[in-house]
């Protein structure tokens, strides 16, 4: 989703990230049009004779899973190219792409204003970024706790050093949320992505306010060892993707603010209702004046393509609606092309 330069408002007699509310008015913004079943008719990928070459994505853990099964299943209709996905976090995406190591960039937050700069210094324009899917974080807990949501400042609570959304004091078990259960005395056990995470990032911003971590947050190298940590671990929590839930936990319901609980549903999630949700990104080397590489042109038009836009559903995520996949093509000088 779009980056907000972190901002509070007084809310409540608390702090509350501004971020949350602007990026889920975005998400409304992008499903408007959603009222006719034809925004959510995209065309059919056509296959193009000619296509050939290599294909490298390099960034977003979160991403790996699409980005694989976009690239497998274009690899059906052009088997004799090369592609490949490197999956080790979204701040390995910026630089591949400045040094031209790899032609898609795969990012589960915006470029910060620094690594487009570096892009900018190098190329002398800025990379394109293209909103592929709309993600959301979801809190996991372990199957058995019984708690039946958080809000924000609970949430800054746990996990945070700082206290920005509330200064409320930290909470370190699960009793003092009100869990009555023989293990709820016990400490939290704390389950996060590490610094190099989009998804780390995004979370820091707006479920901590822009504060700190504690320092005994369990950093995780990808979203699903999150996941399976929360699910063998009773007195544990856990922030990853939505689309990584597994056997074991459950997702909780959050809040802004109170217990006016949000479900990370699809319905949502697409309606930006759900405070933690976001646009997953795939950014590109676009030159304003020179086309794209027809390998890249046409991984691209799959991506917007009802094949590969199921392919986002296969994968956990919401795909994005036919009026916004026009603007990302024409972004990159594309347009839909007549089935």
């Amino acid at each position: 989703m779009v980056a907000w330069c972190f901002s509070v408002v007084i809310a409540l007699g608390g702090l509350l990230p501004l971020s949350a509310y602007a990026e889920s008015e975005l998400l409304r913004d992008a499903v408007v049009a959603s009222d006719s079943q034809s925004e959510f008719t995209l065309p059919d990928y056509q296959k193009v004779p000619g296509i050939a070459g290599n294909l490298l994505s390099v960034g977003s853990d979160t991403l790996a899973g699409m980005t694989t099964l976009w690239v497998e299943a274009f690899k059906t209709y052009y088997p004799n190219i090369n592609a490949q996905v490197q999956a080790s976090g979204s701040s390995t995406a910026p630089p591949a792409l400045t040094e031209q190591t790899a032609q898609f960039g795969a990012m589960s937050r915006a470029m910060r204003m620094r690594e487009v700069e570096a892009f900018e210094q190098e190329h002398g324009y800025k990379p394109t970024a293209l909103k592929v899917a709309i993600d959301a974080i979801g809190i996991f807990v372990h199957q058995d706790n019984p708690i039946k949501g958080l809000n924000f400042a609970q949430i800054d609570a746990i996990y945070s050093a700082t206290g920005r959304c509330d200064d409320a004091p930290a909470i370190n078990n699960w009793q003092a949320l009100g869990v009555d259960a023989s293990w709820a005395k016990r400490k939290i056990q704390l389950f996060g992505r590490n610094s190099v995470s989009g998804t780390y990032g995004y979370f820091k911003k707006n479920a901590l306010c822009g504060g700190d971590f504690q320092a005994r947050v369990n950093e995780q190298p990808g979203s699903a060892s999150v996941v399976q940590s929360v699910a063998s671990t009773i007195s544990g929590i856990g922030y990853s993707g939505v689309g990584y839930r597994v056997a074991g936990v459950r997702s909780v319901p959050i809040a802004i603010q109170g217990n006016d609980y949000i479900e990370p549903s699809r319905d949502n999630i697409l309606s930006g209702e759900y405070p933690l949700s976001r646009y997953l990104y795939v950014y590109v080397n676009k030159h304003p004046n020179k086309p794209l590489s027809p390998i890249e042109a046409e991984f691209i038009r799959f991506i917007y393509s009802a094949q590969g836009q199921a392919l986002v559903d296969k994968d956990g995520y919401v795909p994005i609606g036919r009026t916004l996949a026009q603007q990302e093509l024409a972004k990159v000088g594309l347009s839909e092309r007549v089935n």
